[in-house]
């Protein structure tokens, strides 16, 4: 048997049953999570080049198709750097896929995928739908045109917790006709966590208008731009533009489409997700919904932090999730793993 070793520190990481697949052992089947923007950090997939040979030569991959040091940002920074949208999308993308190869090293494979906004663009990649470079370079080019799309300090995005998603699509829709400018939902993350997004005026009118139908609470986001919602119809035409330069071919495995909740299994369906969820709701919730619905037991977070693993606590506390991010949540992982599947 191989035995894994972290090369900083030389500890042995135990490698996992499941890649032998030992007589009378079943494996789970799993879908992958892929985080969006939101997750990074300064210092993500540091630790994991460190450790695993295919993460550091899928960084040094990354910053060849982008012709810049996209891995000294999110290594090193500086944070106000790697915050820039169009440096945060490649940057996550790199480190979900640079997960993605350090567990196909361990055997572990999904049977299909979501991801959050950006992280559609890495379940492609792991599913095959396109290449890995030409996606950095896509949503590099999608990063760019979502910031240019609107001027800063006319958008905004509000948080609404504890109240159903169609009473907040209710106050969108009253505070749009209010206001004469674009507010809606962004994200229906859980059932009870809803995202707006739109015109500051419009956003802050939905705010007082869920508060007034009994929302527990809502939160302006500090974000750069106000994601998903008409206002980004420039840089959904940008999208378009580079995705018809860009070859794709069928998915190996069903992805889970953000804007219609359901699985897609073509080249021509990939597109069209990806091209429409620049303006359209994330339904994250019903991609979840969708992933269980094919009889997924076990969600493996690809990417950077934990906040797909949040929600989908959220959605269903039965659900089993683990997340990995670095060498010390990889072992994790394989261990709890190895004992579901023993």
């Amino acid at each position: 048997m191989p035995n894994f070793r972290l090369a900083r520190t030389g500890k042995a990481l135990t490698p996992h049953p499941l890649r032998y697949n030992p007589k009378g052992m079943t494996t789970p089947k799993i879908a992958f999570l892929f985080p969006g923007q939101g997750s990074q950090t300064v210092g993500m997939g540091r630790a994991l080049a460190e450790a695993f040979p295919i993460a550091a030569s899928t960084f040094a991959e990354a910053d060849e198709a982008l012709g810049f040091p996209l891995t000294r940002i999110f290594e090193d920074g500086p944070e106000d750097e790697l915050r820039l949208t169009e440096n945060t999308q490649p940057a996550i993308l790199a480190v979900s896929i640079a997960v993605t190869r350090v567990l196909a090293e361990h055997g572990i494979t999904p049977a299909l995928a979501a991801g959050h906004s950006l992280g559609e663009w890495s379940a492609h990649v792991a599913a095959g739908t396109l290449s890995f470079a030409d996606a950095l370079r896509a949503v590099k080019a999608r990063g760019r045109a979502m910031q240019l799309a609107v001027p800063a300090g006319e958008g905004a995005m509000a948080a609404v917790l504890n109240l159903p998603a169609e009473a907040v699509a209710e106050a969108c829709a009253e505070a749009a006709a209010e206001t004469g400018q674009p507010v809606s939902p962004a994200n229906f993350n859980t059932p009870d966590q809803t995202v707006l997004s739109g015109a500051k005026a419009a956003v802050e009118r939905a705010a007082e208008l869920v508060k007034a139908r009994g929302a527990r609470k809502v939160v302006m986001l500090a974000v750069s731009a106000p994601f998903h919602c008409a206002l980004m119809q420039p840089a959904q035409e940008e999208v378009a533009r580079v995705l018809d330069g860009i070859s794709l071919t069928d998915p190996i495995f069903p992805v889970a489409a953000n804007v219609s909740a359901t699985l897609v299994t073509t080249a021509e369906s990939a597109r069209q997700a990806l091209i429409h969820q620049v303006t359209g709701t994330v339904r994250w919730a019903g991609c979840v919904q969708a992933l269980v619905g094919t009889g997924t037991e076990q969600f493996i977070e690809a990417g950077p932090g934990k906040v797909l693993s949040g929600l989908l606590r959220q959605i269903d506390r039965s659900l089993k999730c683990v997340n990995v991010e670095d060498p010390a949540t990889l072992e994790k992982a394989l261990a709890s793993l190895t004992a579901q599947a023993g």
